[in-house]
C-alpha cells in the first residue's frame, strides 16, 4: 500500500525525475508517483526513513506523511 509524503521544493518535471530517481536507486523495487501541484509523492515498496533519505539526497525537503 502506497504512503503519501509532502514535498517541499519540486516546481518542474526535473525535480520530479530527481525524487523518483534518487527513490529507486535507493529503492529498485519501490513504485513512485509524484504530483507536483499537490507537492507530494506516493511511494509503494519503501519505509518512510529510505524516502526520507532520498528525498533530502535529491536536495529537496522532506515534510513528512501527508494528511
Amino acid at each position: 500500500m502506497a504512503e503519501t509524503f509532502r514535498v517541499d521544493g519540486m516546481t518542474c518535471g526535473g525535480c520530479a525525475r530527481s525524487v523518483t530517481n534518487a527513490i529507486v536507486k535507493l529503492v529498485p523495487q519501490a513504485r513512485v508517483e509524484v504530483d507536483l501541484p499537490s507537492g507530494t509523492v506516493a511511494v509503494d515498496g519503501a519505509s518512510d526513513d529510505e524516502v526520507q533519505r532520498a528525498v533530502e539526497s535529491a536536495g529537496f525537503d522532506f515534510r513528512g506523511k501527508a494528511a
